[in-house]
């Protein structure tokens, strides 16, 4: 056992030397190098993805062209029109429209859309509203509070 770090080794035949390949036919790797007899992949390298002259998976599978943004938002989307299974007056937050199922995932938010009609008064928070939505909101008598986007997917908000 040696005492000193300086004096530490790799245990004895467990380090091997770099097998040089195509020095002569008393290396073992001589002649062919190891890479056989002819042939494509014996004479030059074959790039990753080609597959033989077939049409690789690449090009096979249309659906995985194209440029998709890393940093895209996607927003979970109610109409005015859900929105009259709340009460005159109630208060609509993220947590309310899961309880009553008008979306089953908050996703990077929530975008409010004015198809339909709004019959009763209601404090609306979403993260987004399209102008039609936030006019239609209004002219029922209710307000509309913008929640800033600043959280990530899957992350609760954060309470005031």
């Amino acid at each position: 056992m040696s005492e000193y770090l300086s004096r530490l080794r790799p245990a004895a035949g467990s380090v091997h030397s770099r097998k040089r390949v195509g020095r002569g036919i008393a290396s073992g790797r001589g002649k062919t190098a190891g890479r056989g007899t002819k042939g494509q992949k014996a004479r030059e390298t074959v790039r990753p993805g080609f597959e033989g002259g077939q049409t690789p998976l690449a090009r096979r599978i249309p659906h995985l062209r194209g440029f998709r943004p890393p940093a895209k938002k996607e927003y979970a989307i109610v109409n005015v029109a859900q929105l009259a299974v709340f009460d005159s007056g109630a208060q609509v937050t993220p947590e309310a429209l899961l309880q009553y199922r008008l979306i089953s995932d908050l996703k990077d938010g929530i975008k409010i859309l004015g198809d339909g009609e709004l019959d009763r008064p209601l404090v609306v928070r979403a993260h987004k509203f399209s102008a039609s939505a936030q006019e239609k909101i209004r002219q029922a008598g209710g307000s509309v509070e913008i929640i800033p986007v600043g959280r990530q997917r899957g992350q609760p908000e954060a309470e005031a």
